[in-house]
């Protein structure tokens, strides 16, 4: 027992010494340095923390900027246009309603020999199956396609004359063709203003944060009260544009970005600016465009034929 009383007094000591120390510097001792990966977890916490406590943006300031973001696409996309390889509304027709589930390249590269064995409504309701279902092959889905297209091509011989109507109620009468694809012919073969909610539509307009509507019809309706009319059917190139080149859905190329400081998404993608100018795409990128016969103000390259085409 006494052989610990002397260590016991020692530790008592030295606590004394230490607390009388810092009564004497009026100091404390410096706190042990967090680490790294605490250190980082606290600075995300905090960011989080000012982004939950920034104020809300109100429905005057999203509407100022999001038309300042069409401005900024305008600069960017002064030869946007639609993508698909037309003539006529009934081309365009045809063309929209087979870019279904492929891309407009693959669309334009199968059209030309389908127009020039079939090139009105009346021969394409007439045509032999069969030969159509190999015609439209390399779109994928040929044979319900193939239903699709004789099906409108006899509505319009049948209820319109031949001619493909020029009002919304009309087109969306017509089997397969809804109000996306409608817009699309209204828009770019009449003059009718129209938004076109495709997959790229729809997917920027919420990274914007224009809408937080999932259905193309609501999203077209929202959006719709943002713009005038008269800015419908560029808007809707522009937008589609903008996904198509830049803004992709898994890795948007954020750093390379126009819309950068206006995008409440920025850095969901690539920020490094080198990185992301490689994820750019088709004129963009260096690449050929997706029509064979774009129009004369297109930056890009002619995309080409198919193979056997």
């Amino acid at each position: 027992m006494g052989e610990h009383t002397p260590a016991k007094s020692t530790k008592a000591a030295k606590g004394t010494g230490e607390g009388a120390a810092k009564k004497a510097t009026g100091k404390r001792a410096a706190p042990k340095k967090a680490p790294a990966k605490t250190a980082a977890k606290t600075e995300v916490k905090q960011a989080a923390g000012t982004k939950a406590a920034a104020k809300p943006e109100s429905r005057l300031a999203m509407v100022r900027r999001a038309r300042r973001m069409n401005r900024e696409l305008a600069e960017l996309y002064p030869y946007a246009h639609p993508e698909l390889d037309f003539e006529n509304p009934f081309q365009l027709l045809i063309a929209t309603v087979l870019s279904a589930q492929t891309t407009d390249l693959r669309v334009n590269q199968t059209t030309p020999a389908l127009f020039a064995a079939y090139p009105t409504p009346e021969d394409v309701a007439a045509a032999d199956p069969e030969v159509l279902e190999d015609l439209l092959r390399p779109t994928g889905f040929f044979r319900a396609k193939t239903k699709a297209v004789q099906g409108l091509s006899v509505a319009i011989r049948d209820r319109f004359g031949g001619e493909v109507p020029g009002k919304l109620a009309d087109l969306v009468s017509l089997p397969g063709v809804g109000r996306k694809t409608a817009n699309v012919v209204l828009g770019n073969a009449f003059g009718v203003p129209g938004l076109t909610v495709d997959t790229h539509f729809g997917r920027l307009v919420r990274r914007f944060g224009w809408t937080e509507q999932e259905d193309p019809d609501k999203v077209e309706a929202e959006i719709a009260e943002i713009f005038p009319k008269s800015e419908w059917t560029m808007l809707s190139h522009r937008i589609i544009f903008h996904g198509r080149r830049v803004c992709h859905s898994r890795k948007p190329a954020c750093g390379a970005c126009a819309l950068a400081p206006l995008c409440p998404s920025y850095g969901e993608g690539e920020l490094d600016p080198d990185k992301a100018k490689k994820l750019l795409k088709y004129e963009l990128g260096g690449q050929p465009g997706q029509r064979l016969k774009p129009p004369p103000d297109y930056p890009g390259r002619p995309a080409p034929r198919l193979e056997g085409r």
